[in-house]
C-alpha cells in the first residue's frame, strides 16, 4: 500500500467517519495542532531525565490520539474522551505538584532539554486549546477535549518543573 492517495490533492481530507472537508477548516486545524502536540511531547520525552515523567507523557501521548480522533469525527453519539481522562491529567498534575516546592516566581523556558521540551508543548497545547475553542463555537466539539486540554497545559508546566528539580 502507498503512502499518498492523492485523495487530498485539491485542498481536502477525509475525518475518521468518513465526511471529506477542506484541509483549512478549523476542524483540521484543531486536531492537527494536537499532532503537534504530541510531536512535543514525543521530543520531550526522548529528553526527560526522570523516568516518570517520561511514563506519565507516553501515556498522555496516547490521550492525544483519541483527542484527535474526536475532533477529527463528526455526527457520532460517543465520544473517545471521557471524564475519566480528565481527572487522569488531573491526578498526574497533582501528583507533581505534592513533590515540588512551592513556586516562588515566573520561571524561564529552558533549563535543560527535557524541561524547555516540555514548554513548548505546553505554549502548544494552549494553542490547541484556543482552536477548539473557536471550533466549539461553530461545531460540536466533545466538551471533555476541551476541558483535557486545558489541564494539558497545566500538566506540562508541572512536568517542566519536575524536570528543572531534577537538575538542580
Amino acid at each position: 500500500m502507498k503512502v499518498y492517495t492523492k485523495t487530498g490533492d485539491k485542498g481536502t481530507t477525509g475525518l475518521l467517519t468518513g465526511e471529506r472537508i477542506d484541509k483549512d477548516s478549523l476542524r483540521v486545524e484543531a486536531y492537527g495542532i494536537v499532532d503537534e502536540i504530541n510531536s512535543a511531547l514525543g521530543l520531550a520525552r526522548v529528553w526527560c531525565c526522570k523516568n516518570d515523567n517520561k511514563d506519565i507523557i507516553y501515556s498522555v501521548q496516547k490521550m492525544l490520539m483519541m483527542i484527535m480522533a474526536d475532533l477529527a469525527s463528526v455526527n457520532k453519539e460517543s465520544y473517545y474522551i471521557t471524564e475519566t481522562h480528565v481527572k487522569q491529567l488531573e491526578q498526574y498534575i497533582d501528583a507533581l505538584d505534592a513533590k515540588l516546592p512551592p513556586l516562588k516566581e515566573f520561571i524561564i523556558p529552558g533549563g535543560s532539554a527535557g524541561a524547555a521540551a516540555l514548554d513548548l508543548a505546553r505554549t502548544t497545547a494552549r494553542r490547541g486549546e484556543r482552536q477548539a475553542i473557536k471550533l466549539s463555537k461553530q461545531e460540536d466539539v466533545n466538551e471533555q477535549v476541551l476541558i483535557a486540554l486545558n489541564r494539558l497545559s497545566d500538566l506540562c508546566f508541572m512536568l517542566s518543573r519536575a524536570e528543572l528539580a531534577q537538575n538542580q
